[in-house]
């Protein structure tokens, strides 16, 4: 287990309904903490929550504003249950003020005829590719092994345009720890901005909206464990302010867990 990102995603339910937490020095991030564990930790008031049904297929979190170091507040509320599917409406407080909102989709799954269409690219085991040197410029990021395969950070921040923004790397927690679905959603937000890719400029960025897509069930994530997750993230246009980028997540056995979108604020 991770204990660093249990203690940062850990919940205590309050009188109220709602759930107390705590932002984690362990996840820091340039301005407030990483959104991944900020996403993890919305997803877990669901997740806690006595009346969930079945499992998360969905997670859409819209930041509002960065959370400052300190307690929050998070409510999550079942708008809607059917006999097999379940939609949460999620927000997370600070200061009386709301900086996140989010909603859920929750289901019982079952066995259907299943495919695949986005295969795992051929791309070097992680053995293989090299740890970075070093530690991370933010506190988050030793938090995760990342190894790349492709389109790691520019090696100079001169301004130059590499044409493309797409980056592939091995992932995984660091300490190692069982996949499940508060720690993949965390995993889905791993990708540095895209712009910083493209351009190789540290333009002011921030992530707006983030959804995450659950292809996987409890039973796939827990036979995954401790291994590697191979990301793959690219943009698909940058414009007037803002861009959005795409990312992929397959297992070692070539099993696709997540897909995720989001869209990001930039300023020049």
């Amino acid at each position: 287990m991770s204990a660093a990102f249990d203690e940062a995603i850990a919940l205590q339910p309050q009188a109220d309904g709602s759930y107390a937490g705590h932002t984690s020095p362990a996840y820091a991030n340039m301005v407030g903490p990483f959104g991944g564990v900020t996403a993890a930790q919305a997803l877990n008031a669901v997740l806690q929550h006595p009346q969930r049904l079945g499992e998360p297929v969905a997670l859409t979190v819209n930041f509002c504003a960065a959370l400052a170091d300190g307690p929050f507040a998070v409510t999550a509320r079942p708008a809607r249950t059917n006999r097999s599917t379940q939609h949460w409406v999620i927000e997370m407080t600070q200061g009386g003020a709301t900086v996140l909102t989010a909603t859920a989709f929750t289901a019982t799954r079952r066995d259907t005829w299943s495919a695949g269409e986005h295969a795992l690219p051929a791309v070097p085991a992680p053995a293989d590719v090299p740890l970075p040197t070093g530690r991370g410029r933010v506190e988050w990021i030793n938090r995760y092994e990342m190894r790349f395969v492709d389109g790691g950070f520019p090696a100079e921040w001169n301004g130059t345009d590499h044409g493309i923004s797409r980056t592939r790397l091995w992932l995984r927690d660091n300490p190692p720890r069982v996949l499940d679905f508060a720690s993949l959603a965390a995993l889905a937000d791993v990708f540095f901005p895209r712009i910083w890719r493209r351009r190789a400029t540290l333009v002011p960025i921030g992530t707006v909206s983030m959804t995450v897509y659950f292809h996987a069930d409890a039973a796939q994530l827990a036979a995954t464990g401790t291994g590697y997750l191979l990301g793959q993230a690219q943009a698909q246009a940058f414009r007037n302010g803002y861009f959005d980028q795409t990312a992929q997540l397959w297992n070692e056995a070539g099993e696709l867990l997540a897909t995720t979108h989001q869209v990001v604020y930039y300023k020049e």
